[in-house]
């Protein structure tokens, strides 16, 4: 509306005088104008700082603050299950992180739809399983048939141009990669190859058997090697491997190398690198994965695993390698069913007294490599999936992972309470009717924020 009132405007003034008087009014682009002549800007303002600027101090877990009652975290329980908006049904725990004694647990054991809380669990078997310092390499092989073919190593989040250093996304870069091999080949006095795609490590179905629809736009299709996870515009490109290759193929030419055409075709076993570029840390890829619940991170993440336990990289390899990575923790995972690692499967079913575990089992002290875990999910009213979310009460003191299917909801995470006593909860939902998941998300953020605000001692 706003758009033909401007073309209304500009018609009417043209009509009174030509593009001389649009010009002076300002209508149309020109030297000419009828406004008058701007004021003289008011001086800059002079303030006074204090000398001494200090962050404030926000108040950690006090080991000594009080743990709160059963009976007090029943009754936040039961305002949860009466509260009009939270449609139907669901299960929670909430555990003392200090003493790892379970607080309350209202059908704990009950194995629910956990959208992406699921993620807590894919993320704690790729730290344990690779460990947290680990990088991905994608690398260029030559095959000894005037080709040179890219190695996807699970590395999803390349750079289409040069890495930056400084991010996550975009770390190592094809056109860094393609700079290398152009040198290398240069020393051999090579001007013209094939490229090809070696994306062999992950085998199996790209989506989840259930995974269709509307779906398919909040992951791509799962393989080893893609430009920033895939991303093209507000979905996915049909072929993210080929494309990174088509992307490597244009940096080389772009480097003085003709090349013939890019086609897939395995990389020999033992041929030595002629170029690589490394991913961030594993770490920080998790960090990644978590803050913002990537799930095309999550399902390659997964497959790693199996990798590395020697499993078939599918999605059946993957969430059995997931569920024996926890299980080689401690962690029960018998009431477990998983379908993907991500959560979007409306097949998936944990417990949320697993979930809970699992994130004890990531403070442990002696669990060194999953350290990171808890420290990378989203705080309330900060940052990533909560930045909007939990703004009250639950900021700062909140940090959980979100998860919001159609059907259901969760909530996973710990709290710092108003007494200072760290807990570890989990809430998940399922069942909930179509179009009610939003309504139970804000009831679930409302139980949050009071028992950040709990006494309950």
């Amino acid at each position: 509306m706003a758009r033909r009132r401007a073309v209304g405007v500009v018609a009417v003034v043209l009509l009174l005088g030509g593009y001389g008087v649009a010009d002076a009014a300002d209508v149309l682009p020109g030297v000419l104008t009828t406004s008058p002549a701007p004021a003289a800007p008011m001086p800059y303002p002079d303030i006074q700082l204090p000398g001494d600027l200090v962050a404030p101090v926000v108040a950690g877990p006090d080991a000594d603050a009080p743990a709160p009652t059963t009976a007090a975290l029943r009754a936040l329980a039961e305002d949860l299950a009466a509260d009009h908006r939270m449609a139907g049904s669901f299960s929670m725990v909430v555990a003392d992180v200090l003493t790892g004694e379970t607080l309350l647990d209202r059908d704990g054991g009950t194995a629910r739809l956990p959208a992406s809380s699921l993620k807590v669990l894919t993320a704690a078997a790729a730290l344990d399983a690779l460990g947290p310092e680990r990088t991905l390499k994608t690398v260029v092989v030559p095959d000894g048939a005037g080709r040179v073919v890219l190695v996807g190593g699970g590395d999803v989040l390349l750079a289409e141009g040069e890495g930056d250093p400084a991010t996550v996304e975009g770390r190592a870069g094809l056109a860094d990669l393609a700079a290398q091999t152009a040198d290398a080949l240069a020393d051999q006095g090579v001007s013209a190859v094939e490229v090809g795609l070696d994306d062999t490590l992950f085998t199996g179905p790209q989506y989840a058997a259930d995974v269709s629809g509307i779906d398919l736009t909040f992951v791509m299709p799962v393989q080893p090697v893609a430009v920033l996870a895939g991303r093209a515009g507000s979905g996915f490109v049909a072929d993210p491997a080929l494309e990174a290759a088509q992307a490597f193929a244009a940096a080389l030419t772009s480097r003085g190398v003709e090349v013939t055409g890019v086609r897939r075709t395995p990389a020999p076993a033992d041929a030595e690198p002629l170029a690589s570029v490394s991913s961030a840390p594993v770490g920080e890829v998790v960090r990644q994965m978590l803050k913002v619940s990537d799930n095309s991170l999550a399902e390659v993440l997964a497959r790693l695993v199996a990798v590395e336990r020697g499993a078939p990289a599918d999605f059946a390899g993957a969430t059995a390698s997931v569920l024996a990575q926890l299980g080689g923790l401690g962690v029960d995972v018998s009431g477990v069913h998983l379908t993907d690692a991500s959560g979007l499967s409306a097949q998936n079913r944990v417990p949320p007294s697993v979930i809970v575990e699992v994130l004890l089992t990531a403070m442990d002290p002696e669990t060194t490599s999953l350290h990171g875990l808890v420290p990378a999910l989203p705080v309330g009213g900060l940052d990533g999936t909560l930045a909007g979310r939990l703004t009250d009460d639950g900021a700062g003191r909140v940090r959980a992972k979100t998860g919001t299917l159609i059907q259901a909801i969760s909530l996973s995470g710990t709290v710092v309470t108003q007494d200072g006593r760290l807990l570890a909860f989990a809430v998940l939902a399922d069942g909930i009717p179509a179009g009610a998941a939003l309504q139970g998300r804000l009831a679930t953020d409302a139980w949050a924020e009071q028992l950040a605000a709990c006494g309950c001692s």
